[in-house]
C-alpha cells in the first residue's frame, strides 16, 4: 500500500466579531493510504509528535460548534538542579572535569550561593548578586562556551599542543583589560546596573499596584540596593532623613506595602518619644526615639515567645524598661535586676544570674521571688561533698584521722588526700582501723609507683633525644670531613 501523507498543520478559528480567538494545532491528512484499511487509534497509540488529527479545512470556512470541554492546564517550571543534574548539565556543556565536580558543588555551598531544599539548590540572594554582577561586568567570562573553550585548550597544553606561555599571556592580556575597565567605575554605577538586572527579584510588583522601588517610609524616596557592614541590602534614597532599610529578598508585607519598615506603635507617656518595632539582623526588637549624632536610641530586642505582629504599646515599653531594678538583697544590701538576655529572662545579684522560668515574670518579679530564685542557683552551683559514715581514728604512724566515707560509687576509707575504696561487698561497720591503714599503705605505694614510672618514661625519652643530637652532631662532623678531603 502506497504511504499516507500528512501536513503538519495550525487553525485558528474566529468568532463572528473577531472578538475570541482559538488555535488548534495537529496534523491533517492530505492521502489516506493505507490508513485507508489501518485505523492506528485501534491499534497503536497515536504518536505524540503528530499531536491531534485535524479535519480538512480551507481558509473562510464555516465551523459550527457542537460541544464546549473547558480543561485547565498549568505549565510548570523546570525542576531545581539536584547534585546529579548539576553535574550531568556540567558534562553537557564541557565544563569541568569529573574530579573538579565535588569541588565546585562544595563551593556553592560553602560560601553560601545556594542552600538545599530537599537535596535541591535553591539561590540565595548572595548568590544572585554574584551571579549579577558577573554577567554585567564579566560576560565573556560567565559565557558556558568560554569555560568550554578553556577546558580545550587546557587539554592541549597537557598534549604539548600549545605553549602554556602563549595560553597564559593570551588570556591574562584580555582578563587585565577587563579589571582595569571596571576599576574605573564608581560604586553607584555598579549597582544601578545590579538595579536593573535584579529588580524582577528585589523589587516585585506590589498588589496595590503602587511604584515597587517607591520607599514605604518616608513616601518620596526610591529603593535601591545599597552596600553595608554585612553585605547588600536595600536602603532608601534619602538616607539620612530616611533610614528604611530592608533585607534583598522582600517579605509578603513589605511587597505588598502594608507595615512595611519600621511599625509605630505609639509614643512613651514619660519623654513622649515614638515607639517603633523593627526588623534587625538578628531578628525583631523595640527602639525607643530615633539615632542622634553620638547617640543611640534604647533598643530591646522581642524574645522568641512573643509574635511581633501582636505586639502592643504596652508590651513594648515593658521591654523597653529593661533591665529593672527588683530591689536590694537582704543579706549583702547589694541591688537585684531582672533583665533579658541571650539565654532567656533572668535576676542578677553581684555577679550571679538565675533563670526565671517565665518571661511574664520578670515583668512583676518582686524581691522574695528574685531572692529565692538565687538561692536555688547558689545550691545548684555549690559543689556536693561526701559525707563521713565512720571515724576509725588516727593513723598509727602518719598521724591524722582515718575516715570511712559515703562517695558516688560506694564506701571508701579517706586519710588526708588519699582515698582507698573498700572491697565490694564489706560492711561499712566491721571495717578495722587496721584494714583501713592496709588500704590506704596500698593506694599510696600504687601512686608512687605510678609516679616513678613516667618519671622514668621522661627520662628516658630525654636520653634519646640526647643520644640523636649527639649521633646528628658526629655526623655532621664526619660529612665536613669528607668534603674537606675532597676538596683536598
Amino acid at each position: 500500500m502506497d504511504n499516507a501523507q500528512l501536513a503538519r498543520t495550525s487553525i485558528e478559528l474566529k468568532d463572528a466579531n473577531r472578538d475570541l480567538g482559538l488555535r488548534a494545532t495537529g496534523t491533517v491528512i492530505t492521502f489516506d493510504g493505507f490508513l485507508k484499511v489501518y485505523f492506528e487509534g485501534h491499534d497503536d497509540v497515536a504518536d505524540e509528535d503528530d499531536g491531534a488529527r485535524l479535519p480538512q479545512l480551507a481558509e473562510g470556512d464555516n465551523i459550527t460548534t457542537r460541544e464546549v470541554k473547558p480543561e485547565q492546564h498549568f505549565t510548570e517550571p523546570p525542576p531545581r538542579y539536584t547534585e546529579a543534574s548539576l553535574v550531568k548539565k556540567l558534562e553537557e556543556l564541557g565544563i569541568g572535569r569529573p574530579s573538579t565536580y565535588a569541588q565546585i558543588l562544595s563551593v556553592l555551598r560553602d560560601r553560601k550561593y545556594v542552600h538545599m531544599d530537599r537535596n535541591r539548590f535553591i539561590p540565595e540572594d548572595k548568590g544572585r548578586l554574584v551571579t549579577a554582577f558577573l554577567e554585567n561586568f564579566f560576560s565573556r567570562y560567565v559565557e558556558y562556551d568560554f569555560t568550554a573553550g578553556l577546558e580545550q585548550k587546557l587539554d592541549q597544553v597537557s598534549a604539548g599542543e600549545l605553549d602554556w606561555r602563549e595560553f597564559l599571556h593570551s588570556f591574562w592580556d584580555e582578563f587585565k583589560a577587563s579589571v582595569d575597565e571596571i576599576s574605573d567605575l564608581r560604586i553607584t554605577q555598579v549597582l544601578d546596573a545590579l538595579n536593573e538586572a535584579l529588580g524582577p527579584h528585589v523589587f516585585p510588583p506590589r498588589s496595590d499596584g503602587t511604584d515597587p522601588r517607591q520607599c514605604p517610609a518616608c513616601g518620596d524616596g526610591l529603593l535601591s540596593l545599597k552596600v553595608g557592614r554585612y553585605g547588600a541590602f536595600v536602603g532608601c534614597s534619602n538616607y539620612p532623613d530616611c533610614k528604611y532599610t530592608r533585607a534583598i529578598t522582600a517579605s509578603d508585607e513589605e511587597t505588598s506595602g502594608a507595615e512595611a519598615g519600621p511599625k509605630l506603635l505609639g509614643k512613651d507617656p514619660e519623654t513622649g518619644l515614638e515607639v517603633t518595632l523593627r526588623e534587625g539582623r538578628f531578628g525583631a526588637y523595640v527602639q525607643l526615639g530615633e539615632a542622634e549624632e553620638k547617640k543611640k536610641p534604647k533598643r530591646t530586642g522581642v524574645p522568641k515567645t512573643m509574635d511581633p505582629a501582636t505586639l502592643d504599646l504596652d508590651r513594648a515599653l515593658q521591654l523597653l524598661s529593661l533591665p529593672r531594678e527588683v530591689g536590694s538583697h537582704p543579706e549583702t544590701g547589694k541591688k537585684i535586676t531582672a533583665g533579658l538576655g541571650r539565654f532567656g529572662p533572668y535576676v542578677l545579684h553581684d555577679g550571679t544570674y538565675a533563670s526565671v522560668p517565665d518571661i511574664e515574670e520578670l515583668f512583676s518579679i518582686g524581691i522574695n521571688r528574685a531572692v529565692t530564685l538565687l538561692a536555688e542557683k547558689k545550691t545548684r552551683g555549690r559543689r556536693s561533698t561526701s559525707k563521713p559514715l565512720k571515724d576509725l581514728g588516727e593513723h598509727p604512724s602518719k598521724g591524722g584521722r582515718i575516715s570511712i566515707m559515703d562517695g558516688r560509687y560506694g564506701p571508701y576509707v579517706k586519710h588526708g588526700r588519699v582515698n582507698a575504696s573498700l572491697p565490694a561487698g564489706s560492711d561499712v561497720d566491721s571495717v578495722s582501723l587496721d584494714e583501713a591503714v592496709e588500704l590506704i599503705e596500698k593506694k599510696s605505694a600504687k601512686k608512687k609507683s605510678a609516679k616513678s614510672s613516667r618519671t622514668k618514661k621522661k627520662s628516658t625519652k630525654k636520653k634519646v633525644a640526647t643520644k640523636n643530637s649527639a649521633k646528628k652532631k658526629v655526623a655532621s662532623k664526619t660529612s665536613a670531613t669528607e668534603v674537606e678531603e675532597t676538596s683536598d
